[in-house]
Formats: structure tokens, sequence, C-alpha cells
């Protein structure tokens, strides 16, 4: 088991004041929320080690218990990780405790019923047993520790993202329905407070988190709210110009096309993209890209006059 430097972990040292805590705490929470950073694992793991870094300096306490322990690690580790050796030293005026019988019940368990926290906070603060520093008593705080928050994905189409909708799904036995706003991103979280895993102290549920995973489209490609499409014209249209049928998202429109559209061109047709999530009247644009089809397998008739037009073009006078 790896000792926990919470001081390191919130950028503080053993003299800083409850209120310098505190603050550290809340500034790199900040930072690091998952509301902040949907998908990143690493953040994800970061705040979890902010916030048990804060459960216990932020309590005096704990605090004053987690500074006791620390003096004497390198004595537990000495003693091969036997808490009853370690526990008959005398170490520098603090407490010492005698233990008989099987640790566990001198750490506390941890396992299936784990409180979300390392398990060197369940060892030495209690996640659901003994809290050694009471000799034996409950930990005052173990009834307060949350349940464990649950992960899910859920896989939504680009006309959901685009109109929004409803979703009713059954977790831990519990029926719930969630709304999915319209110009939800793909990789977006949903946080349902409440709504994860039963605390197995008592202590207030964990909370549901759904990542938002957005199917392609066989149509558009999403850049932010702006949409692209890939549309092919003849190449008569691109010389000629003329009107075609293009899609959106709300149904097929009249696009016209210049004379003389080049390959790769881009027409923008605006407020036709994804809505503004915070906003949904406002839209993004629809970006047309025209790609034009060769003709093949010309006719000889066909040949003759694309010939003919070449010999015109060349006899132009160029200015």
């Amino acid at each position: 088991m790896k000792y926990k430097d919470y001081y390191k972990i919130l950028g503080v040292n053993k003299h800083s004041s409850q209120k310098d805590i505190k603050k550290a705490f809340r500034k790199l929470a900040a930072k690091y929320h998952p509301d902040k950073n949907p998908g990143d694992k690493k953040a994800e793991e970061k705040f979890k080690e902010i916030n048990e870094a804060n459960e216990v300096l932020g309590d005096a306490e704990k605090r004053k218990k987690y500074n006791a322990l620390g003096a004497n690690w390198k004595a537990y580790e000495q003693g091969g990780g036997d808490w009853r050796r370690y526990a008959q030293r005398p170490s520098g005026g603090s407490r010492t405790y005698t233990f008989q019988g099987d640790p566990s019940g001198f750490f506390g368990q941890s396992g299936p019923e784990s409180s979300g926290f390392s398990s060197f906070f369940e060892r030495f603060f209690g996640a659901g047993g003994a809290d050694p520093f009471s000799q034996g008593g409950q930990s005052r705080r173990t009834a307060s520790l949350k349940g464990q928050d649950v992960q899910a994905e859920m896989p939504i189409t680009l006309l959901e993202a685009y109109s929004g909708s409803k979703r009713s799904f059954e977790l831990n036995g519990q029926k719930m329905r969630i709304t999915i706003k319209p110009g939800s991103k793909s990789g977006q979280r949903l946080k349902i407070k409440g709504r994860g895993n039963p605390s197995p102290h008592g202590g207030p549920p964990g909370d549901l988190y759904i990542k938002l995973v957005c199917s392609t489209d066989a149509r558009f490609k999403r850049n932010g709210n702006n949409l692209t499409h890939i549309q092919r014209i003849d190449l008569y249209t691109a010389i000629l110009g003329g009107e075609i049928i293009t899609p959106t998202m709300t149904g097929s429109i009249k696009l016209k096309i210049p004379k003389g559209t080049q390959e790769g061109e881009t027409l923008r047709i605006k407020g036709k993209g994804m809505p503004n999530y915070n906003d949904p009247h406002q839209h993004g644009d629809l970006l047309v890209k025209i790609h034009i089809d060769i003709p093949k397998n010309l006719s000889k008739p066909e040949e003759e006059l694309f010939t003919k037009l070449k010999s015109l073009k060349e006899k132009q006078p160029t200015g």
C-alpha cells in the first residue's frame, strides 16, 4: 500500500492554515472537475485524489491523525506492515494502540463496498470498519461517505443531437428519464445527482454520469456547430450553373449553383447547421462542398462536341 502525501497533492505544507487548504482545494477542484474535462480519465482521477486529500486535511481531527501517522510511516513499513508491532512502539509522544486479532478489523473493511476513496484512506480513516485512532470506535464521518458514482455511455444520432430528445432507462431498479438538449455533442457528460450507487454506510448515494456518444451520419460531418455536406454535381451544371436539391437537417432545399463552379468549392448556407447548446435559437451554418462528376464513356458525337468546344476555347483571344 502506497503512502498518500495529501499535502503534496493539494500543493500546501504542514504549516498551512485550514483557510489556505480550503482555498487550494477549491482552485484545483475547479481546474480538474469532470464537467470541465469531459472524457479525460487523468483529470477524473486527479479530481478524486484532490477530493480525498481535502477529506483528510480539510477536517481538523482527521488532519491531526494524519500528521501523527505520517511521522510514524517508516516505522510501520519496517514492522512488515504489521500494525500490532508498530502500535506497541513509542513514537515521539503520539498515542499508541494495542490490537489483537485480524488486522482488517483494525483498519476497516474495503473491497466490494469500497467508499470510492483509495485503500490508504479506507485503512486509516474507515470505510465501514473501526477507526484505528479511536481504539475500536466507529469513524464519526464514515456514515457521511457517499456512494460510488456510476459512469455510463449513451449512443445518440446526429438528429437527436440536432433536435434534442428524451430517453428512459432503468438503473439499480429505478426508472429514469433524461433530456438531451438540442446542440448536444459527442463526449459531453450529463450529471444526474444522487442516481449513482447507494452508500454502504447510509450516506448519500453517488451521482450518475452519462457520456453521450454521437454516431456518424452518412450525409453530414460535424465541426462545432457547422455541418459539412459533400454535394456531387455534373459537369454541365458546374459549367452552366443551375439549381440542385441538397439535404439539410430539416429537409431538402433548392440550392443555386453559380456558373463556373470549381471542384472543391464550398457554398455556405447560413443558419442550417447545428443549434447552439446554450442558445438553441442560434444555429451554425451548412457548408456544401462541391464534387464534380466528370463524364465517362462518352459517345462519339459527345467527344466531337467537346473537341469543338476545346477548339473554340483555344481560338479565343487572350486578354
